[in-house]
């Protein structure tokens, strides 16, 4: 069975129908997707509309849980004042321009997703606003795979995607990185081994590029392809400066950058 995972699709529809238009060419049975419908990007009602269209299994993202809560998130879910600032721009336009459908649909979705021994989660099983990094510690990332009961753990957040395997304290990274320009595929894995798959981004890439990234997974062979899908970005680029969102976001999507300064600590788990 071939199951594809997306992740913080962040209101940029184009990138959503070049993902799904990808997807429909790879003999997928099954979508997930790990959250952050909304939120930096100009169309956060059509991205959940047609999320729920196609009736697709979802997480709650940090910024699907702001927009039902309200933004009362630590400093931990910003890495620097700057990012905090623009965040609160966001949150603000995404706010107002939710329907009462949209705000409902978001307030309903699970933190969770489990099939088997594969689970899903936006941050990390401990919270939305957790960052499991390729650099996290060894000691925390298997207790956060071994906390779900599962073997895989797929998360997003992070906007990078990654395939890390964990096994006796022996790790084995496969990463997708600037400089690379196809997709990474996974090591055939042991029977006991534990292993976090990052599905990246699809509306707000980070690694270095503006394609729209995925993850498709087989469950037979184990085998995790990280794939990557061009599309026209300047589409969302130029809605973004129309509707009246900080035009910055519209320079880091072109890039596939996040413009800001490093958190000190990006593992720390909210606590409010």
């Amino acid at each position: 069975m071939n199951i594809a995972v997306l992740s913080c699709i962040h209101s940029n529809l184009a990138a959503l129908e070049a993902v799904l238009r990808d997807i429909d060419q790879q003999s997928v049975d099954q979508i997930y997707c790990l959250g952050d419908l909304v939120g930096y990007g100009p169309y956060p009602n059509e991205v959940v509309a047609r999320i729920r269209e196609l009736d697709i299994p979802t997480c709650q993202g940090c910024w699907d849980e702001d927009i039902v809560d309200g933004l009362n998130a630590c400093d931990c879910s910003y890495p620097s004042l700057l990012a905090e600032t623009r965040g609160h721009l966001a949150h603000e336009w995404t706010n107002r321009e939710v329907t009462p459908e949209t705000r409902a649909y978001l307030a309903s979705l699970p933190l969770t997703l489990q099939q088997d021994n594969l689970c899903f989660v936006h941050g990390s099983p401990h919270s939305q606003h957790e960052y499991l990094l390729p650099d996290t510690s060894a000691f925390i990332a298997l207790e956060r795979v071994l906390a779900t009961g599962a073997d895989t753990l797929f998360c997003g957040h992070t906007h990078v995607p990654y395939v890390r395997n964990l096994e006796n304290s022996h790790l084995t990274l496969t990463a997708v990185h600037p400089a690379t320009p196809s997709p990474s595929h996974s090591p055939t894995p042991l029977s006991s081994l534990k292993r976090i798959i990052n599905a990246g981004s699809v509306g707000e890439p980070r690694h270095g590029r503006p394609h729209a990234t995925y993850v498709i997974y087989d469950t037979d062979s184990q085998q995790a392809q990280l794939r990557e899908v061009e599309y026209d970005y300047t589409q969302t680029c130029a809605a973004i400066r129309e509707k009246g969102l900080p035009a910055i976001f519209a320079w880091r999507l072109s890039q596939g950058l996040e413009y800001a300064e490093k958190a000190d600590d990006p593992t720390h788990v909210c606590e409010r």
